[in-house]
């Protein structure tokens, strides 16, 4: 393997935002106040555990507020550090400007492996990181609302959200300081499974584009489209099984980190994820030719090659021999500039993360409505809905009782049409709607400004000018 020395991540999301900012006719001073982080809070804690004090470091990056509150997930893993936190908050600034969710952006670390320690533990350790950040006032629902991320669920954020309230008895609005709650805590359905489901949005939509299609060399519908993903966490899960389920997409290669499993006829998302779950890794399953050194699957043939787990996997050593024609980014960062240049130049079209995994966002925003709302989504209007649709089926009916009409309605036409949207339903149109939007306005990006080359420029050149335009309205 070359030794090609690449820019970190943090220098990554720099380059392409230098990049999309040539083909921008912005002040100097406003593009430099739009890309640097505005601060970061590094936190270092103690914590009596196993008859000793440890001591860990945590982050809080924001990187924009030209909209409040800001918006980002907190990560638990061994290598976070404040580059990545600031460098993945720059990215959520443009992914909430991208997909019009009224936030600035941020992000929060803590250097721990949660594989080390007992459930008891990590909620002593998430209590007090919660608390070194909510005192000033780096957990708020008006000013700063978290988000799980990677190393975190809907567990921690539920203990977040308890400790922001044993800290402010008084604030009503205390369930909208963090999303990716579970429901029983103040959180949405659909939540846990938003970011994959974004990626199914992301795809669907793209297959709606023919010229965009033709670009990637590749035509018809998801329908049998070959699709290899690296990660089977919440997100790769997610996005491979409703891909599968609901598009009818073979998913032939998954990647995991004891290694891959290959199988052209396809393989059940759901049984895969239940033998990694018995058994710690993907090596055993039956359903599957097992690969040792899983990296080698990124450049099996595909239709659709989904990196969905950590930043870098596709990098200037791997990409000349990737042979995917379409690249989804359902991770933070998969691909580096380097690799980004040499695919480009090869012709693979890429969907970026920028876009493509900000359904987790935009269902922590509707999450975030609800809590400050305080009512759940469909209930002043589901049974309203029910109503009306009865009368036209009852007066269908009567019709269809005249047999010199000679027709009748379908046995679950009425089940189906009757059915008022509930809460699930609501948060599944809301995503697809605002996934369908923002690649339009990506789109159309991308062919009115040819010189920008891709799909990942014109995202965010449409979101810095959203980002430049609110600047502007406050002044700047």
């Amino acid at each position: 393997m070359l030794d090609i020395k690449e820019p970190g991540f943090r220098e990554n999301v720099d380059l392409m935002f230098r990049r999309a900012v040539a083909h921008l006719d912005l002040p100097p001073g406003l593009a430099r106040k739009i890309q640097i982080c505005n601060s970061t809070y590094t936190v270092r804690f103690g914590v009596r555990l196993r008859g000793k004090i440890e001591t860990f470091v945590g982050y809080r990056a924001v990187h924009s507020e030209h909209m409040e509150p800001v918006k980002g997930g907190i990560r638990y893993a061994p290598e976070v550090d404040q580059n990545e936190v600031e460098a993945l908050a720059a990215l959520m600034t443009y992914k909430c400007a991208l997909v019009e969710t009224p936030f600035g952006g941020s992000k929060g670390g803590l250097c721990i492996d949660p594989r080390q320690y007992e459930e008891h533990e990590l909620e002593q350790v998430t209590r007090r990181f919660a608390y070194e950040l909510a005192k000033r006032d780096l957990i708020h629902p008006a000013q700063n609302v978290p988000a799980p991320d990677m190393g975190t669920s809907e567990r921690e954020m539920a203990w977040i959200a308890d400790q922001y309230a044993r800290m402010n008895t008084t604030d009503i609005n205390s369930r909208a300081c963090v999303t990716g709650k579970p429901l029983n805590a103040g959180g949405i359905k659909g939540r846990v499974e938003a970011t994959g489901r974004g990626v199914q949005f992301a795809l669907r939509e793209f297959f709606r584009h023919p010229d965009d299609m033709k670009k990637a060399g590749l035509s018809g519908t998801l329908a049998g489209k070959r699709v290899i993903v690296q990660g089977l966490g919440n997100v790769g899960y997610h996005a491979a099984k409703f891909l599968r389920e609901e598009d009818d997409a073979r998913i032939i290669g998954i990647i995991e980190r004891d290694g891959a499993l290959m199988n052209p006829d396809g393989m059940d998302p759901d049984q895969v994820r239940a033998w990694i779950g018995q058994h710690g890794g993907v090596k055993g399953y039956q359903g599957g030719e097992f690969v040792e050194d899983g990296r080698k699957l990124l450049e099996a043939e595909c239709d659709i090659l989904i990196p969905a787990a950590l930043e870098g996997v596709i990098n200037a050593t791997n990409a000349e021999r990737i042979r995917a024609p379409l690249i989804i980014e359902a991770a933070n960062g998969p691909v580096t500039a380097k690799a980004d240049d040499i695919l480009r130049e090869k012709g693979t079209v890429i969907i970026p993360d920028l876009y493509a995994n900000a359904g987790g966002v935009t269902v922590s925003y509707f999450e975030w409505v609800k809590n400050l709302s305080h009512i759940r989504f469909g209930r002043m209007q589901r049974r309203n809905e029910e109503a009306h649709a009865l009368l036209l089926v009852s007066e269908l009916e009567r019709l269809s009782a005249d047999k010199e009409l000679g027709w009748e309605l379908k046995p679950d036409f009425k089940k189906r049409y009757l059915q008022g949207a509930d809460e699930l339903q609501l948060v599944r149109s809301g995503l697809d709607d605002t996934m369908r939007m923002a690649y339009q306005n990506i789109s159309e990006e991308w062919h009115r400004r040819p010189e920008a080359g891709d799909l990942r420029t014109a995202a965010f050149i449409v979101a810095i000018e959203r980002v430049a335009a609110s600047y502007r309205a406050k002044g700047l």
